[in-house]
């Protein structure tokens, strides 16, 4: 076996332990990261905060405020 052979037989196991390695890391990344298609529901508090930030920032009057808030406590119509 030539220079080359040597060349070449070294280059490919940089690339075989490359890849392993690099499919590794993929893999213990994708088992630690939350599945982005199984997201979690909004608790029914996350709700009514994000509900209170909108009313004060002035996006929504006090009888929508109310009215939203009803809602999600499970009283529509009060």
């Amino acid at each position: 076996m030539g220079l080359w052979g040597y060349a070449l037989m070294s280059i490919s196991m940089l690339v075989v332990w490359g890849a392993i390695i690099t499919g590794i890391v993929l893999l213990a990344r994708s088992l630690r990261a939350p599945s982005p298609h199984n997201p979690q529901p909004p608790s029914p508090r996350m709700a009514e905060d994000l509900l209170a930030e909108r009313f004060a920032r002035g996006e929504i009057d006090v009888a929508e405020y109310q009215n939203r808030l009803a809602v999600l406590r499970g009283h529509p119509g009060t």
